[in-house]
């Protein structure tokens, strides 16, 4: 019987990126060693690197990149809330479209389970601050 070998995947769960790596192996090693590199822990950590990534990708309207890399982040840590908070930060550069895309990539995690059983808190009615005094 012939021995089957492990269907091989994209740790950021793009599984075009395996299919194009048949098209040129030699292109598609020396990408993955750049992302390696790129996204491995260093000064920042790799959930830091991953928020940034989201950001990015969310201005650019790509919600399935967003969602891939919201689960990267959260397997190395991030909590739904840092998720949250990273997609405001991105709003204010990235504009309605960054936090409506990151918005849909996070409810696909929270209806995925990806948070376990825990439910969004209801917003405060006074989430502002006022400005300190000078």
């Amino acid at each position: 019987m012939p021995r089957r070998t492990p269907k091989k995947t994209d740790p950021f769960g793009y599984s075009e990126m395996v299919w194009a790596e048949t098209l040129d192996p030699e292109y598609a090693a020396v990408r993955e060693d750049l992302r390696r590199v790129a996204m491995s822990e260093g000064a920042l950590s790799v959930k830091v690197k991953e928020m940034i990534v989201i950001g990015i990708l969310a201005a650019r309207g790509l919600q399935y990149g967003v969602a891939a890399h919201m689960r990267r982040a959260v397997e190395y840590g991030a909590t739904r809330q840092e998720l949250f908070e990273a997609l405001k930060a991105a709003h204010i550069p990235g504009g309605g479209m960054a936090y409506s895309v990151g918005i849909r990539a996070l409810q696909e995690l929270e209806n995925d389970g990806i948070f376990g059983k825990t439910s969004a808190s209801p917003p405060s009615k006074n989430r502002r601050r006022k400005p300190a005094e000078r």
